[in-house]
């Protein structure tokens, strides 16, 4: 789906050109509307509530919570997509995040059967079926495994599957939200199945979570044995509730429904199970009636997050930072490229923060804003040297028909006054 045969993609234009559309990059950055001293500013010239009274002391707010300010910045749903809550999704805030850790109150929920709310000490970890002794772990037992910490993204596999059509969803939470990046703290999966002794026609594992929905999938030997987790932690505090509290499993780099939260059992066998949820759900139907199955990585993509339509430019014209995410399932992403012209030319991004295998990485383009009219893209490149796709170039592979795994650049249409919406560019 996309060309490596030259290190700088097709389109990419110089600098110079860039520059002629009228949009200066870098540099001083003219026409930033910053206050000039000796104009008199109320909110800064005279004494604030907040100045003259006492705030609350330490143990006014047990557990933190953000500003009353920022009650706003929440996980949100969109009512139409699915047909009870109890099986759902709500979608990460990806506008209003920066850096590349998801905070765990803002971490996406995708549920089955509901938030399953399991008492650690009855929870049971059994490994079964095609090894030499079948064991059960109690939350105890795991914690006196070594343990290791990660930074990885989970994606939902159905992540900006809306899209596959054409534009729908406006704005960069819902179109891209099905996903967030934690460090989790856990045991590799290796160590609990090396003490349970795989036979040697052990070549599947299928994880079962202990909520109503029993979730299964099938999961291949080499990827048990190479980097997924049991985790624990994520950010170094507990696992949520509606994150599988207390323990679920890590696949690094594969699609979401394969890390079965609240998971309490895992079996060897020598095929793949072909359950529920990897016939009728989370295969890929392609334009002629046939379906992919195993699309288990997820392939490089990137959003911008701002401008978007949930964060429109405000300030007018003038110095503005563009930034989003990229990722991929594959390794790190060591550059992203934006245009602000569809497609016409682009430029390198600045990659910002630290690089993590299989984890979000932050971008960012700071330019001046001359107010006209600007349709916004980023295009990630990941470390194997594969370059994220157009939509129109994957729809010409796989057609319109699926809901998953759709990596397509996005666009976003900023308009005059600043407003932002969702669109198509060809």
């Amino acid at each position: 789906m996309s060309d490596n045969s030259d290190p700088k993609p097709a389109g990419v234009n110089s600098r110079r050109a860039f520059l002629k559309g009228g949009l200066a990059v870098g540099g001083a950055l003219a026409g930033a509307a910053a206050a000039r001293a000796g104009t008199p500013d109320p909110a800064i010239t005279e004494l604030q509530e907040w100045n003259q009274y006492l705030g609350d002391g330490v143990d006014a707010r047990p557990y933190g919570t953000p500003s009353e300010y920022e009650k706003h910045v929440v996980r949100r749903n969109v009512e139409w997509l699915t047909a009870d809550p109890v099986s759902s999704v709500n979608f990460t805030p990806l506008h209003e995040l920066d850096g590349i850790i998801t905070p765990n109150g803002l971490c996406f929920e995708r549920h089955h059967a509901g938030i399953a709310e399991v008492d650690p000490a009855k929870q049971r970890l059994m490994i079964n079926g095609l090894v030499d002794k079948p064991l059960i772990f109690t939350m105890q037992d795991l914690m006196r495994f070594p343990r290791q910490n990660h930074v990885y993204f989970l994606e939902c596999a159905a992540n900006s599957g809306m899209e596959w059509r054409g534009a729908q969803l406006n704005g960069c939470q819902y179109t891209h939200g099905m996903i967030h990046n934690v460090m989790y703290t856990g045991v590799p999966l290796r160590l609990l199945l090396e003490e349970a002794g795989v036979k040697t026609n052990g070549k599947w594992v299928l994880p079962e979570g202990a909520d109503a929905s029993a979730m299964t999938r099938s999961i291949p030997i080499e990827k048990a044995l190479d980097d997924c987790l049991v985790a624990f932690k994520m950010n170094g505090e507990a696992l949520r509730p509606e994150q599988g509290y207390p323990v679920r499993l890590v696949v690094p780099g594969w699609e979401g429904n394969m890390w079965v939260k609240w998971l309490r059992r895992i079996e060897v066998g020598d095929e793949p199970w072909h359950h529920r949820e990897e016939t009728s759900k989370y295969t890929d139907l392609l334009e002629g009636g046939t379906a992919r199955r195993f699309t288990w990585e997820m392939d490089a993509k990137s959003i911008i997050t701002n401008p978007s339509p949930q964060a429109p430019i405000t300030h007018g014209k003038g110095r503005t930072v563009l930034t989003g995410y990229a990722w991929s399932g594959r390794g790190t992403i060591p550059r992203v490229d934006v245009t602000l012209d569809g497609g016409k030319n682009w430029v390198q991004a600045r990659m910002d923060g630290p690089s993590f295998d299989k984890s979000l990485h932050r971008f960012y383009f700071d330019f001046d804003w001359d107010g006209r009219e600007l349709l916004v893209q980023s295009r990630a490149h990941d470390s194997t040297g594969y370059v994220q796709p157009t939509k129109d170039e994957l729809r010409a592979i796989r057609g319109e028909n699926s809901i998953y795994h759709n990596n397509g650049i996005q666009t976003w249409l900023v308009r005059e006054n600043g407003q932002a919406e969702n669109v198509e560019v060809s």
